[in-house]
């Protein structure tokens, strides 16, 4: 018997309220057809991955016809262990899309590979997936982000146009295991080397503040005539910047970054940080779901024949 009108509408409104007061994972089992992305990112104490999920639930609420999110993050960035298990909840709760910033190459790759075989989606931002470990497990998995390497070589070939052929520089990178932070290094080598500096050591900061503080810290210690200190990422940066103030060199080494998180800009403003690469935190994540998007709606993606979809990076200095 089809209901009159005014008894269809309170009987939407009804259920309408009855989801409402649901657990998550109830409400997503009643929702239409529309796609579940699931967005994992590494640690939110890092500024950036914060920008990256706010840009994300942006674009979501603009677009809040066409998916649903669900966002999650580790606590700090090595933490591993805390990433795999987020991604095999979101297998549980059977996402359509997975779009994650790896916080290790490799060691996400297992997971990964349960995702796909779960039917899941899976795009990568940020930190590139290890390619020969997904080549022995058998998947691909499209990166969508910048060539760090050419973002780190732009931050140093800035810096070395301050410097003069072999003055000593540091290299306070980010955890070792990830593509990011081989990329950067690479990127921050090459611009070294070309202008014939001499970098003295190379240490694994984690991506952190505390840890790039005590790197750099040793690192001035070690190398008096240290003139520059190249920072995989922003937060490292900070640290970096409180050391060289510690030690009573402000103005005397420089520091560069890697991200243009806000915390730095007024560093950029007044010389304590002389330069960063700007991949467009905001956008990283959005780039990640509108591929998965179309991948799901079996859409052609412009890039992704090669594995590689890349999105900007841009040298950020003094405005």
């Amino acid at each position: 018997m089809k209901l009159p009108f005014a008894a269809r509408l309170l009987a939407v409104a009804m259920l309408t309220a009855a989801s409402a007061i649901l657990p998550l994972s109830a409400a997503h089992a009643q929702t239409t057809e529309k796609p579940k992305v699931a967005l994992v990112m590494k640690s939110l104490a890092n500024e950036f991955f914060l920008t990256m999920e706010d840009g994300a639930k942006a674009y979501q609420k603009a677009h809040s016809a066409d998916f649903d999110l669900i966002s999650n993050g580790i606590k700090n960035e090595s933490d591993t262990s805390a990433q795999i298990a987020i991604v095999d909840q979101m297998i549980v709760q059977k996402v359509n899309a997975l779009v994650i910033a790896p916080a290790d190459s490799k060691a996400l790759v297992t997971v990964i590979k349960r995702a796909r075989d779960a039917g899941i989606i899976v795009v990568n931002i940020d930190n590139q997936l290890d390619a020969d470990v997904l080549k022995s497990k058998g998947i691909s998995v499209p990166f969508v982000g910048p060539d760090n390497r050419k973002g780190a070589r732009l931050v140093g070939d800035y810096l070395a146009r301050q410097l003069a052929a072999g003055d000593q520089v540091g290299i306070i990178e980010g955890v070792s295991t990830t593509t990011n932070a081989q990329q950067r290094t690479a990127g921050f080598k090459e611009a070294m080397e070309a202008a014939q500096m001499s970098i003295v050591s190379t240490q694994s900061g984690n991506w952190e503040i505390d840890k790039g503080n005590a790197v750099a810290s040793a690192m001035l210690n070690e190398y008096p005539n240290l003139k520059a200190l190249l920072a995989g990422n922003d937060s490292m940066a900070l640290g970096a910047v409180s050391a060289v103030r510690a030690e009573g060199k402000a103005g005397k080494v420089k520091v560069v970054g890697y991200d243009n998180i806000n915390a730095i800009k007024p560093m950029l403003q007044d010389g304590r940080i002389l330069a960063t690469a700007d991949q467009f935190a905001a956008r990283q994540a959005v780039f990640g779901i509108q591929t998965a998007l179309k991948m799901l709606k079996g859409e052609t993606v412009e890039g992704a024949a090669n594995g590689v979809i890349e999105t900007p990076v841009e040298l950020i200095t003094k405005q």
